[in-house]
């Protein structure tokens, strides 16, 4: 979903020098930020600097991404720390084959899991919230671009299980390919095509009394 995202922090646990948002001397050579594959190997090694990078470059959409499971700010600040966490924790694993992106955002779908299953067994009071005014949106992909339908196609979201929801944001909101949102949301290909269409489905039939509604 559209949204301001606000920086995080990086997570305290995590050994990462201060940042002053810029990339380390020693990662600068000849003045570019070096490629994802070698800032990985450095990362791997223990360099603090080139964590720092990778979590600069890639804590906005993982923020993003929390921010629409949880539809909470300061939980999802909090999960986005814990999903670096974890992911300094687990650098090792990522294999040669995968990409940082959609491995990062695989993590960050099993931190909201978990906070969901503890909202459902201590669940919050839910804040009064003024009415919705529904929103004219096109088609729910042109819908999610548009900051005019934002209202409308966060409650027409809510609706999909939150499952289905992470695999369609995946796709429309970050771009994956479905191949690594299969990666990060641990199912088959067919499974992912499968997912996503009925997605798309159920927000086309949530939004037509809107669409056909637009002059």
């Amino acid at each position: 979903m559209p949204e301001t995202v606000r920086p995080v922090a990086s997570p305290l646990d995590v050994p990462v020098p201060p940042s002053d948002r810029r990339t380390p001397s020693s990662l600068r050579g000849s003045g570019e930020v070096p490629p994802e594959r070698d800032l990985l190997d450095r990362a791997r090694r223990g360099e603090p600097e080139a964590f720092r990078v990778i979590f600069d470059r890639h804590s906005p959409s993982v923020r993003r991404f929390l921010g629409d499971l949880l539809r909470d700010d300061a939980a999802a600040d909090e999960a986005t720390q814990e999903t670096f966490v974890r992911a300094h924790a687990r650098m090792r694993t990522l294999r040669e084959d995968e990409r940082l992106g959609g491995w990062l955002l695989g993590i960050a779908r099993m931190v909201s899991m978990e906070q969901l299953r503890r909202w459902r067994r201590d669940p919050l009071p839910l804040p009064e919230e003024e009415p919705r005014e529904p929103d004219r949106a096109p088609s729910p992909e042109a819908a999610l671009l548009s900051g005019e339908a934002d209202r409308l196609l966060d409650g027409a979201l809510q609706v999909l299980g939150s499952d289905r929801r992470a695999a369609l944001l995946l796709r429309i909101d970050h771009g994956l390919p479905y191949e690594q949102i299969a990666e990060a949301m641990g199912w088959n290909l067919q499974k992912v095509k499968n997912e996503i269409h009925r997605a798309r489905l159920q927000l086309r039939e949530r939004l037509s009394g809107y669409v056909e509604g637009t002059p």
